[in-house]
């Protein structure tokens, strides 16, 4: 599945005229990165309507749509446009949060060096998010919880009453998604699984290829800037643990997806380096971060920079990280 969704990747920048960061380059220069922006979109959009159209056409067997990916895939806005295309297929798409079925902050696992492991899929309450799902889809009402993350843990006297319709698949975005521990009262039949992730167009010339964890750091590093006010070096410091994450609880699993949506644009970068370059220059050389900071800043300097967002779409996925996006997304 991987060497189709890159041999698409090269396909789309054959069409683009902008497979290396010279051709990039030269399409701001001559003042043509609008239709470059436009096309991508526009790719993305038919790709997702493509996705949409092979959910709802199996629809009688598969209720469950389940997206996974890694850090900064763009699962979020993903999931947000799939439920808008779907909608445009006459259904009624419910998006369940896993992050309400966490256990209780003192019975999360813990990590070798004692702190919590979120990202482990005993963090969640898989029993209690198995028996909600198999009785929605027998059509049957649950009261959904609410986790308290202030406090760390769930209400046990408040919840959201749920049930769902025959028109109405169950959208479940989280790295936990292809893990069929997470869904095993489902039989497999009847999920469609989806699994998101970055792979890079552009290289830097002919022998070399631009890394997709590096693009996904940098849209980790502007939007945890923007949305939580966590400064460059606190991203840095962060990512290897994220990377040995997904090496644990994604990449095992991708596999098993029935199809794979490539959220890279092949403009990203040139926007991304308008505001990642002023965060990665905060970090002082005295920050064990600096030499890290340091190479993005030198990667980001081989991009020109476009000023203006006018023509990104609201629903852009690079919107996630940038801000400006019209779905509720952090």
């Amino acid at each position: 599945m991987f060497k189709e969704v890159l041999e698409e990747a090269k396909e789309w920048a054959r069409i683009l005229h902008c497979s290396y960061v010279s051709d990039l380059n030269s399409i701001i220069e001559r003042g043509d990165i609008g239709d470059l922006i436009r096309v991508s979109e526009a790719l993305h959009e038919k790709k997702i309507a493509n996705i949409a159209d092979r959910v709802a056409g199996d629809m009688e067997n598969k209720r469950l749509i389940l997206i996974a990916g890694p850090s900064s895939s763009g699962k979020t806005s993903f999931a947000q446009r799939l439920r808008v295309q779907l909608m445009v297929m006459g259904l009624q798409p419910v998006s369940i949060s896993i992050d309400n079925y966490f256990v209780n902050r003192l019975d999360t696992p813990k990590l070798p060096d004692g702190s919590y492991d979120f990202e482990s899929i005993d963090a969640v309450d898989t029993e209690l998010f198995n028996d909600h799902l198999a009785r929605l889809m027998r059509g049957e009402s649950v009261l959904t919880p609410v986790y308290d993350f202030k406090e760390g843990i769930r209400d046990p006297d408040y919840g959201v009453e749920l049930r769902i319709g025959v028109n109405q698949p169950i959208i479940i975005e989280g790295i936990h998604g292809l893990n069929e521990k997470l869904t095993s009262a489902i039989p497999r039949e009847h999920k469609f699984k989806l699994y998101v992730s970055a792979l890079n167009q552009l290289n830097m010339d002919e022998n070399t290829r631009i890394s997709t964890s590096r693009v996904r750091l940098l849209r980790r590093i502007v939007r945890d800037y923007r949305t939580r006010g966590r400064s460059a070096s606190g991203t840095i410091s962060l990512w290897p643990g994220v990377r040995a994450g997904e090496e644990k609880y994604i990449f095992p699993y991708q596999d098993d997806a029935d199809v794979m949506f490539n959220s890279a644009l092949i403009y990203e970068l040139v926007v991304l380096k308008r505001y990642a370059m002023y965060m990665l220059a905060e970090i002082e050389p005295d920050d064990k971060n600096f030499k890290k900071g340091q190479e993005l800043l030198a990667f980001c300097r081989k991009f020109k920079t476009i000023y203006d967002d006018k023509d990104i779409p609201s629903n852009s996925l690079i919107r996630e990280f940038i801000g400006g996006s019209c779905f509720n997304v952090r």
